[in-house]
């Protein structure tokens, strides 16, 4: 009967953010001009940093494999969310679930990465800024932009190898707007134990470690900050770190809430939740927090605007 009832299921059904049919229009409306914004946001960004000689250098090259990232993470979800709220019962095969679901990892854990390697960059920038052309050179640059994608991918293929061995035959309903891990673990009919302790321990184990050098990154520039007596030090300082500190505050967040804190059978709307800030609003916020706090951007932007007028 198990077999039986494991070859029959052919079809996941995504409930979405809402079943309340008075909100779904305007959400959608609201999440599809953000997701433009997204993608114009970002693209924007990538062609900017591509296009200026002046940003050739590894802060910029980080930022733009960031946007990159971020449209990537953004483009893996939220076009299906917004199918969501368009149809009844959004149905979803198992093949496409997996796929969109190795995708969201692999986007979400390399933009770990890069933040880490960006909070170094930022580091070596502030407190040894003598030596920044020798320590970040291009070599060390293109090595710790493969690094996160191979991280990224390597961390995707540890946790779709887990889910291959899961069943499902209880339930093919996923609490969620897009096949993530959590709430394919709770329809398994399948010991997902192992599942659990895998979630927990690696994406645990990367949020630590990423945070990690964020955090003694910027502890060390904030105290050869506190050392300089240039107040036009100090706020050049901060101008060029701040944006990068609000991006990694604002999506570090709800990613430990989601999958290091203990799981309750309550938590669906606030996964849910958690995951639409970081799946959907970072990416969109990201673009307009470095580019509205950076100087270089918003100088070569304001030249690109007047070649084309």
């Amino acid at each position: 009967m198990k077999k039986e009832n494991t070859t029959l299921l052919t079809q996941f059904i995504l409930t979405g953010l809402t079943h309340q049919p008075q909100w779904k229009i305007p959400l959608f409306l609201m999440f599809l001009v953000m997701y433009l914004i997204t993608i114009v946001g970002n693209l924007g960004l990538i062609a900017l940093i591509w296009n200026d000689p002046h940003l050739h250098i590894p802060m910029y090259l980080f930022l733009g494999n960031l946007a990159f990232v971020d449209t990537w993470l953004s483009s893996t979800v939220t076009p299906n969310m917004l199918v969501g709220f368009l149809v009844e019962s959004q149905m979803i095969s198992p093949s496409k679930c997996m796929i969109q679901f190795f995708s969201f990892v692999v986007s979400a854990t390399t933009e770990c990465f890069l933040l880490a390697a960006m909070a170094y960059d930022r580091y070596v920038a502030i407190c040894k800024p003598l030596l920044y052309p020798v320590i970040m050179n291009n070599i060390l640059c293109i090595r710790l932009l493969v690094l996160s994608f191979v991280g990224g991918f390597l961390h995707a293929i540890l946790h779709e190898g887990f889910l291959f061995r899961l069943t499902f035959c209880n339930s093919n309903t996923i609490h969620h707007f897009y096949c993530d891990i959590m709430p394919l673990l709770k329809i398994s009919c399948t010991d997902s134990s192992i599942n659990y302790r895998t979630v927990f321990i690696f994406s645990g184990s990367i949020q630590v470690f990423t945070i990690g050098i964020v955090l003694i990154s910027y502890t060390f520039v904030l105290l050869t900050i506190l050392k300089k007596k240039s107040l036009k030090g100090i706020r050049k300082a901060f101008s060029t770190c701040g944006a990068h500190l609000l991006s990694v505050s604002l999506y570090y967040g709800p990613l430990l809430f989601m999958y290091v804190h203990p799981r309750s059978p309550q938590a669906d709307d606030e996964d849910m939740m958690d995951s639409l800030f970081y799946t959907v609003m970072i990416p969109f916020l990201n673009p307009i927090i470095y580019s509205l706090r950076n100087k270089k951007v918003i100088e070569s932007l304001t030249k690109t605007l007047k070649k084309l007028v």
